[in-house]
Parts: structure tokens; sequence; C-alpha cells
């Protein structure tokens, strides 16, 4: 279990993401723990490992913090009030199936979409190289916030996590990615770690009132998540965003499809597969388009561009 909290620590640190979409299920599936017992457990461990990471991100400046305060206002009331839920009705097993569905589909489509995205902007800067031209970006802390649609993300994540210990990390890193598309990966993913620290702490303490905490489980789990959320945030502080980019469509790969039920082997095999198609793939469409194959040798050649 240290091992396996170890893993899913440098996802989590790395991504963003993970954490409630893997550490859950490996909970339940690899460990025959309780669904509810793997919730409760699962969000006192994220209080202790999310801070781990964040606290990396915000002393590297990869976090937005307008943004960070607009989402906790609507994902702190309403993470507490799943737990106040659960403890009303029950563990909402249904609830609990259609939610852990529909977000496995929608984990599949946004590794598709981040995918797309990417050879969009590969395509373009091929161009912008081809004509002479160059886009400046805006990835610094004054982006706008959209107030009103960030405080709905806030809310509906935020029920999420309480109700199911998933949304921290996916639901809402793919939110953010949609209404935010300047924010580069590493401010995005320092971004989603800060917001879920508060997020996570407000589920947690909703569920040592009301949930099923065994601390025999947390442990091992905080042992094991909270250095490897360490290093993954190092790693992600400093690796070019398009590394980062590749690490969250396969998390989000792994994710979406063990949400839907996919055979723990199959789900390790369709990664495997996603991972060695997509590098060499990757570097195929890289150089159709007149540009290096790898980042490496792009940043080598044309160290002022952005990768």
């Amino acid at each position: 279990m240290v091992f396996a909290a170890l893993g899913i620590g440098v996802v989590v640190g790395l991504t963003g993401m993970g954490g409630g979409a893997l550490m859950t299920p490996m909970l339940v599936l690899g460990f025959g723990v309780s669904p509810l017992t793997a919730v409760s457990s699962d969000l006192i461990t994220s209080a202790v490992m999310k801070p781990a990471g964040s606290i990396v991100h915000a002393r590297y400046g990869t976090v937005h913090w307008r943004l960070v305060l607009w989402l906790m206002i609507g994902s702190v009331p309403a993470a507490f009030c799943g737990a106040l839920i659960i403890s009303a009705v029950g563990e909402l097993t249904g609830v609990q199936a259609f939610v852990k569905t529909a977000l496995g589909a929608v984990l599949l489509l946004a590794a598709s979409l981040l995918g797309f995205r990417a050879f969009i902007g590969m395509r373009n800067r091929a161009r912008e190289r081809r004509d002479g031209t160059s886009t400046q970006r805006s990835d610094t802390a004054d982006v706008p916030v959209k107030i009103v649609p960030t405080l709905i993300v806030g809310v509906v994540g935020g029920l999420m996590v309480g109700l199911t210990s998933v949304g921290s990390g996916s639901f809402i890193i793919i939110a953010l990615m949609m209404l935010y598309p300047l924010l580069s990966m590493n401010r995005l993913v320092g971004t989603d770690l800060v917001q879920a620290v508060p997020l996570v702490f407000a589920a947690a303490i909703g569920h040592l009132f009301f949930g099923d905490v065994h601390w025999e489980i947390v442990i091992p789990l905080m042992i094991g998540s909270v250095p490897g959320a360490l290093i993954g945030a190092r790693f992600s502080s400093v690796l070019p965003s398009g590394i980062v980019r590749r690490a969250l469509a396969l998390v989000l790969l792994a994710a979406g499809l063990r949400l839907l039920n996919v055979d723990i082997t199959w789900t390790i095999a369709a990664v495997a597969v996603a991972f060695v198609a997509a590098t060499f793939g990757w570097m195929g469409l890289r150089k159709a388009n007149g540009l290096e194959p790898t980042w490496h040798q792009e940043h080598k050649n044309h160290p002022e561009e952005n990768s």
C-alpha cells in the first residue's frame, strides 16, 4: 500500500490529478477496502499529500492565486456538504456509480482533446516558424478570472469530492483547461493542486465526523503519497509543459478506463500502447510539419522559442 501510494503521489504532484481517480479504485479493487472507507481514507490522505505538492508549485511561481480564491469560495462549502449528504442518506452507491461512469467518459474525452489541442499548437508553431511570425502567450498570473463559471466549477467539483473523493484533480483541471486555454500546463497543474488543498481539507473534516476513516489504511497511504507528491511536483515545476501534457493525457486515459471498470491488465496495456504510439506518432507529425522530431532537438536548435 505504501509503494502504491508513492506512485500515485508522484502522479498527483506531476499532473495535479489522479488522487481520488486512482487512489480510491486502488483501495477498492487492489486491497478490498469498502467504497465509503476508501473515500474517507483517500480524503484524509489527500489533505496531507496535496499541500506537500502545492508548496513546491508555490515556490516556483506556477500558481494563479486569484483563480484559486474563486474556486475555493465555491468548492469548500460544497465539499463539506457532500459529507453531510452521505451522513444523511447513506453511501449513495447509485450516485457514486453514475458519477464515476460519467467522469470516466469525460476523462477519455479530455485525453483525446488534450492530444488534439497539442496538435493544433504544434501546427501553429510550425506555421509561425515558416512565416517568421510569433504569438505572445498570456501565461502569467494576470489572466483574467471568469468569476461565475469558476464558481460553478468549484461548487460542482467540491460536491463531487465530498461524495466520491473524485474530482479535485480530474474534473476541475479539465474545466480549467477549457475555461483558461492560455494557461500553460505547469501553471494549470500548480493552480489545481493549490485550490485542492482547502477543498480536500473541508471534505476530510466532513468525513472525519460523518465518514468511515480507518487509520490503519490512512497512515500507510500518507507515508507513501507525501514524498511522492513532492517528487512529482518538483519535476512538474521544471519540466517542459509538453512533457507534463503527455503525462497528464496518460493519467486521464488510465483514470478514465479504471472508472469505467476496465480490467487493470487491459488498462495497463492500453496506456502502454498509447505511450508508444503517441511518442513515435508525435515525432512523425512534428517532422511532417517541418519541426524537429523531439523537444530536446527543438530546444537545442531554437532555444528562444517556447516548447
